[in-house]
């Protein structure tokens, strides 16, 4: 039987994980920074120098392209919009978030598809051509990615019989052995790969290069200034934790609050930084190990995604 939940703890929980994601955003980049220049031999900035490169940008003067429409200055705006969406929504404390009915996977998904779409649309309505060249290759990358997804949350959704996050992190953690099928296994691996191309992390592509033959999202936003690319770093970090929350919680959804009260909440919030962090640190230390692939290998590895999720599938409707 579930757990009816306070009203007042329900909004507070909803108010933490927002919160939580502003914050914790940019200090895991910072932190995934941090490992990478001590894997590198080197001391590397402060894990809080995200937050003070947000606070830096936000002092410093708007500037936009002369022929920039509306949807310039419009997509940053979308992109940490719909990114707060799921922060309300989503199950990365606890089970029952505010509105958590309407946390479907799917919504999930195509929300995250609303943000990195407006920000194509803004690097494209520049009118550049690092803009125009930024804006189709995460395009093409996000349009290879996202089937990959959907049939990954397709696999997630058949032993819960539910696309509700809430319904299957609970019915998971009610039944651990699901978490050790070979379609959560498929799905899992299908759902890392995805997230590392979302991001723009390596090897789908390098945040800290400027390079103009090997440039994907720096590219979309390099006529964002100021405020703008305050927002835009904000909202990238924030899709980055938030992706990795629910990658935790839906894998390995021990520590997050089921029931209500301080002690649990701060169990759940604990925990799920401590995942986050993990998972982390994991990819950071991987990027150290790999190079970026070239632009016409990145459709293989999102194939093989892809093919891993059909098989996630298959493996959910034939192994009860």
């Amino acid at each position: 039987m579930r757990t009816t939940w306070p009203v007042v703890s329900v909004v507070a929980i909803s108010l933490l994980q927002v919160l939580g994601v502003v914050l914790g955003g940019p200090l895991l980049l910072g932190l995934m920074r941090k490992v990478r220049c001590r894997l590198e031999g080197r001391i590397g900035p402060p894990i809080r120098q995200p937050l003070l490169d947000l606070r830096k940008l936000t002092r410093r003067e708007r500037t936009r392209p002369d022929q920039a429409s509306w949807i310039f200055p419009f997509a940053p705006l979308v992109l940490v919009a719909t990114t707060l969406v799921i922060a309300v929504i989503a199950p990365l404390l606890a089970t029952d978030p505010g509105f958590g009915w309407s946390a479907d996977l799917f919504a999930v998904v195509y929300l995250l598809l609303i943000g990195s779409v407006a920000l194509a649309l803004g690097g494209l309505d520049t009118g550049t051509a690092f803009g125009g060249m930024g804006a189709s290759r995460a395009m093409t990358v996000g349009a290879l990615s996202e089937p990959a997804l959907l049939v990954a949350v397709l696999a997630l959704s058949v032993p819960a019989h539910s696309s509700n996050v809430p319904t299957i992190i609970t019915r998971s953690l009610s039944h651990p052995l699901w978490l050790a099928t070979p379609g959560r296994l498929l799905a899992l691996v299908a759902f890392m790969i995805v997230i590392v191309a979302e991001s723009g992390r390596l090897p789908v592509d390098n945040p800290s290069t400027h390079l103009e033959l090997t440039m994907i999202h720096e590219a979309m936003v390099l006529e964002y200034a100021g405020p703008d690319l305050a927002l835009v770093k904000l909202g990238e970090s924030m899709r980055l934790a938030v992706l990795f929350a629910l990658f935790a919680n839906l894998f390995i959804p021990w520590g997050i609050a089921t029931a209500p009260g301080a002690g649990h909440l701060a169990l759940g919030l604990v925990t799920t930084m401590a995942k986050v962090a993990a998972l982390g640190v994991g990819l950071a230390s991987f990027e150290v190990a790999v190079a970026k692939l070239r632009l016409f290998r990145v459709p293989e590895l999102m194939a093989g995604a892809f093919v891993l999720s059909v098989l996630a599938v298959i493996s959910a409707l034939v192994v009860p």
